[in-house]
């Protein structure tokens, strides 16, 4: 198609058009996405009002089961469990460290199994059997394994030693406790950022060894 101007509108400039990829389109529809991001949110009270409503009408009644005892409380289903644990059951012996899956601080039991606690909803856990770091001792009997973190000095500021435990505690019960080499290798989920490795390694091994119920 000829850009030619016509009769009409000679010694005119065409307009350029919004895909024809000059610098002058390119900043017009730049400038009207700036101005609309930038534009006052023309928001009633009771549209504030509205919204609010919405997210208190979000909050739902959960039960879960946490170390042999059902617990009630409400929160939004978008709650991760270790939320839930810390902020509305006050088990705070479940740390948060990277909230991302990558630390093991969280690390709970659920059913049996081994668990970072940031990464599944609390409204997904209901009707299951938690074990939290304050779940494994019975009243004032430690675990064997609490025990041998003690013995072995197998923490230094401790923030990350409850999921370092429930982490060890799993390691054993699953039979992946053989040899140093293997305990390191199922036990590489949980940093620690004081170096306490060996003697984390040291205490799950002596558990192993002994034989004892975990």
């Amino acid at each position: 198609m000829s850009t030619f101007p016509s009769p009409d509108n000679e010694g005119e400039k065409p307009e350029p058009r919004p895909e024809d990829g000059t610098r002058r389109s390119f900043m017009k529809q730049a400038g009207g996405i700036l101005g609309l991001a930038l534009a006052p949110p023309f928001v009633s009270q009771a549209e504030r009002l509205a919204a609010y409503s919405k997210t208190v009408e979000g909050v739902t009644t959960m039960q879960l089961k946490v170390n042999g005892a059902v617990r009630t409380f409400q929160a939004e289903p978008r709650v991760s469990l270790l939320d839930a644990l810390r902020e509305y059951l006050d088990l705070t012996g479940t740390k948060k460290g990277c909230d991302h899956g990558q630390c093991g601080a969280c690390t709970v039991h659920v059913d049996g199994r081994r668990i970072t606690s940031c990464l599944t909803l609390a409204v997904m856990n209901q009707g299951k059997e938690i074990t939290t770091i304050e779940g494994l001792a019975k009243g004032e009997e430690l675990h064997p394994m609490q025990e041998a973190f003690i013995k072995h000095d197998g923490f230094q500021c401790g923030y990350c030693t409850p999921g370092q435990i429930m982490s060890a505690v799993a390691c054993v019960r699953e039979g992946h406790a053989g040899s140093d080499a293997e305990i390191r290798e199922y036990m590489s989920g949980n940093l620690c950022r004081c170096g306490a490795y060996p003697n984390i390694v040291a205490a799950v091994r002596e558990v192993q060894q002994k034989g004892g119920k975990v």
